[in-house]
């Protein structure tokens, strides 16, 4: 019932239009567009469950302080749909130029790194993230100083999207020359 609420909330909200950002002269590529792995809801969920614990509680407690329970549960559930919101509207996009994301509930924010930018792209992949889920890390270190694309966390399936991402960098032949490939 609440997922079936936070979908229904989801749907109200506007689109993040992540093909109206793409370029269109020269024409820009999508290759990729990726959210978060399903383990960065479980603080929310975990909030949920606390915001049951406080309700059985409010039901089996005294009845003076019955209040105090139910306010805090309430509470629970409207910071644990906050995060759940926050984390399904942040989006990670490789396209053949660029690679940006978009984050914000209500509002949007988009930042973006040109491919030809990327210098290094780091991939830390915790204990957890080997073994048993399949997730990881990304610091992408650019030629600016200041970048709005820095760490991206919780990523599913990293190294597919690391390899995608230095496939998009050697097909812009911006890091030499595959062995496969002669002067002319």
């Amino acid at each position: 019932m609440i997922r079936a609420l936070l979908d229904w909330i989801l749907e109200l909200l506007p689109d993040h239009d992540i093909d109206g950002n793409l370029l269109q002269n020269p024409t820009e590529h999508k290759v990729g567009e990726y959210a978060h792995h399903p383990v960065v809801y479980a603080r929310a969920v975990a909030e949920l469950v606390g915001a049951v614990v406080l309700l059985v509680l409010a039901v089996v407690g005294p009845a003076v302080i019955g209040w105090l329970p139910l306010l805090l549960a309430a509470g629970l559930v409207v910071h644990a749909a906050y995060l759940w919101l926050r984390d399904r509207r942040d989006i990670f996009v490789l396209t053949d130029m660029r690679v940006f994301r978009v984050t914000g509930i209500f509002s949007t924010k988009r930042a973006t790194v040109p491919i030809n930018r990327i210098l290094d792209v780091t991939v830390e992949r915790p204990l957890l993230g080997r073994w048993p889920f399949s997730y990881g890390h990304m610091t992408f270190e650019s030629a600016a100083q200041e970048q709005g694309v820095r760490h991206i966390r919780y990523i599913a399936d990293v190294d597919v999207i690391d390899h995608a991402i230095q496939k998009v960098v050697q097909d812009a032949g911006l890091r030499g020359r595959r062995p496969d490939q002669h002067f002319t």
